[in-house]
């Protein structure tokens, strides 16, 4: 990370200010990329263990897994010069939100609202942000829940609050938006317009069928819980006969 960062800023030669000043303040950059690091593994352990527990009360695991990042330098530079910020660590820190980030892929719709709303209920997390593309989908048919949470992390001598993207969407969401992010740095495609129609109508389609598969699962555990509640009735009534005879 430092030689990247050195790299990242040393390269905007038609930025001298920027060279001065990370290299006066490369190790207060290197700390904070450390600290937004640190943040994400203190997400992802929170999610972890959310998963671990549900596979055991509900017999799945609704979060399939999970990636995470840390914005590369030369984004960071490139969002702050957009934002009309000075490169500074404080920039970084009260500008942006994104800087860490963390990706939970789920197998159903009604899987991204449960871990949500699981997370945002833990007591050292903050919501500060949240943005439904689910319910509110981008105009190019993109589909994902973000929320920007802060959360304290713990150092030899300090505690900082630190602030987390957590994108949460569903197996097909993240393949259409993985899909859609690499054909758009595609360079010298003809009739874009035509593509972004395509791309959008496999965005809806992808949509419909989230739905229909989220409502096979629910007939699935309906008919599972409708067949256990009858077995647990039948053993109820035959406990006391059993009970009865033997006492005979």
């Amino acid at each position: 990370m430092e030689n990247e960062l050195q790299k990242t800023f040393l390269d905007t030669t038609n930025l001298p200010d920027i060279q001065t000043y990370f290299v006066n303040q490369a190790f207060e950059f290197q700390e904070l990329m450390m600290r937004y690091s640190c943040a994400i593994r203190e997400v992802r352990t929170k999610l972890e263990v959310l998963n671990d527990e549900l596979s055991i009360h509900h017999k799945r695991n609704p979060i399939e897994f999970i990636t995470s990042r840390i914005k590369r330098p030369i984004s960071i530079v490139e969002k702050l010069q957009r934002y009309g910020e000075p490169v500074s660590v404080e920039s970084v820190e009260n500008a942006l939100n994104d800087v860490a980030g963390v990706r939970v892929i789920c197998s159903f719709i009604d899987d991204i609202y449960a871990v949500a709303d699981m997370l945002l209920r833990q007591d050292d997390v903050t919501l500060i942000k949240k943005k439904d593309y689910i319910q509110n989908p981008k105009d190019n048919g993109y589909r994902s829940l973000h929320l920007i949470i802060e959360i304290p992390v713990f150092f030899s001598n300090q505690k900082k609050a630190m602030r987390v993207e957590v994108q949460i969407r569903t197996i097909a969401m993240d393949f259409w938006a993985s899909v859609d992010h690499t054909l758009k740095y595609k360079q010298d495609v003809e009739n874009p317009e035509e593509v972004s129609k395509e791309l959008k109508e496999c965005a809806d389609i992808i949509a419909q069928t989230d739905a229909r598969m989220l409502a096979i699962k629910n007939k699935i555990y309906s008919d599972s819980k409708h067949t256990e509640t009858s077995e647990e009735k039948l053993r109820k009534l035959t406990i006391p006969l059993n009970s009865r005879t033997n006492h005979s």
